[in-house]
Order: structure tokens, then sequence, then C-alpha cells
């Protein structure tokens, strides 16, 4: 594995935007997974600015780029960019959770416009990207298929029969990434379960591998740009979970947050802006 991503880069202009999305959507919920949703920033806002083709005025164009957030708890900083690229208004952001709101703790499929997949329930994200894959080298379409999956989901059986599957298939449209931040709902991957050596094991699976910085856009960018060899592509992404607020990050108290008070957003966005 690379070094651990770092904790003292500055956030830029646009990730310290995205991020007071997510704490819009929070605010309004009162609720939400601050942590899970904060280390996946710098990775979707590089599928969503530079690498995936989509359109929004027509959602379901049969040549778009498909994503699966696996990690579906993670959900507010998926909405967080549909509503940036407006597949979703600002309106429909901050309702996240309320009892009429189309956007809930996991993201549905034929409910939240730009949702590929409705997911939650960890380990079947690349299955489902799989078949999304299959599909379209059977149809002869040459759309890509990205599946972001989080780390104490490799935990998962499913995702390792997929990975055999994915491999024996030679699926070069599909690309993993697995944001990588190290922490498991009450504590770290080596107290919960151990997943070392991980890049190894996605290169036994068949896969391209790459170890990055999941919060430098630059590598980001650079690895999920380039061309496939002709295998399915794993990318690890090392982030830091609650990036961005100081007293959150690495801290297993801020995985999950019910009944967030003004208070404590004031806090969230004081952190931010100084992040």
């Amino acid at each position: 594995m690379r070094p651990e991503a770092s904790v003292h880069r500055t956030l830029d202009t646009r990730s310290r935007a995205l991020r007071h999305k997510v704490i819009d959507g929070l605010e309004g919920g009162e609720r939400g997974h601050v942590g899970s949703a904060l280390s996946l920033v710098e990775i979707l806002r590089v599928l969503f600015d530079d690498v995936m083709a989509f359109r929004v005025e027509d959602p379901r164009w049969s040549e778009r780029d498909r994503l699966i957030l696996s990690k579906g708890h993670g959900c507010m900083a998926l909405y967080a960019l549909l509503a940036d690229k407006g597949f979703i208004t600002q309106e429909q952001l901050v309702s996240f959770c309320r009892f009429d709101s189309d956007l809930g703790g996991h993201p549905e499929f034929g409910r939240v416009c730009g949702v590929e997949a409705s997911t939650g329930s960890l380990g079947h994200g690349l299955s489902v990207g799989i078949g999304m894959a299959v599909a379209a080298h059977i149809r002869g379409e040459a759309h890509r298929v990205f599946v972001v999956m989080g780390d104490g989901e490799l935990d998962e059986g499913s995702v390792w029969e997929a990975a055999l599957a994915a491999g024996h298939h030679g699926l070069d449209r599909l690309t993993t990434i697995v944001d990588f931040n190290g922490m498991q709902s009450y504590g770290g991957l080596g107290e919960v379960w151990n997943l070392e050596p991980l890049a190894e094991k996605w290169k036994a699976f068949g896969f391209d591998t790459y170890c990055v910085d999941g919060h430098n856009v630059e590598e980001l960018r650079a690895v999920l740009s380039s061309q496939s060899n002709g295998r399915p592509r794993a990318v690890i992404a090392e982030t830091i979970k609650g990036r961005g607020l100081s007293f959150a990050e690495k801290n297993p108290i801020w995985h999950h947050k019910s009944m967030l008070t003004p208070e404590e957003i004031a806090m969230m966005r004081e952190a931010l802006n100084n992040a």
C-alpha cells in the first residue's frame, strides 16, 4: 500500500463547496452518515467532473457511463454531486430523509434521478456492475461501469465471488474503486477484519490494480481517465473518514449521527471553512 492520505492538505474551493452541500443535506435531514460521505467527495468529484460521460437533460442516455455507489450509506456525497450537476434540485437535497422526500438514507433507483442502482445492502454493488458490464459487451456498447465500494464492505464474500467473475470475463470496461478509509462503523480494519495484503488480492483476481491518495484530485484523475489494459481495474483510494472536519476525522463516533443539532451543524461548517 502507498503512504496514508495526507490529513494536512488544504481543501480547494471545489472540494470545500461540495462538502458544504453534503452538510446542507445533513442539516435538512438532521442525520446521516457523516464520516462515510466525506471520505468519498474527491472520488465522486473526479468521476462527475472529469471522467464519466452523462447528459443531465437525458439521464437515461444509452451511451452514458454507469456509476454504482455500492457503499450506499455514503449517499450524501452522491446527492451533493447530483445536486451540483442538476440531476436533483437544492430543494430536494435539503429534504434528505424527510417523510415525503425521495432522498433516503440509501440511494434508490427509479426514485432519484442519476442513481443507477438501489444500494445499501453491502456487498452487492459489484455484482450489479458486472451484470451491466457483461450486458454492454453482449450489446457491443462502449460505456464504462464504475463501482464505488467501502473497505469494510470487502468483508462480504459476495464481493470476491463477483471479483472472480469479472477477472474471468476480462471486463475491461469495469472499474471498481475502494474508498479505503481504514475504518468500519465501530473501529479500524485491523481490529474488525484485516484486509491486507489488499492490492495483491485484487491482482490475484485478475484486476489491474492501482493505489492512490483518494483526496488527491490529480492522482484520481490520472488513473480513472487512463485506458484499460484489457482487464478490469481496481483502484484502492486511501482516504480519511470524515475528511474536512477535524473533530470527525478517523472518529467512529461520526460514522453516523442522528438528531444533528444547529450547534453541531454550525461547528461542522466552521471546521470545514478552516480545512
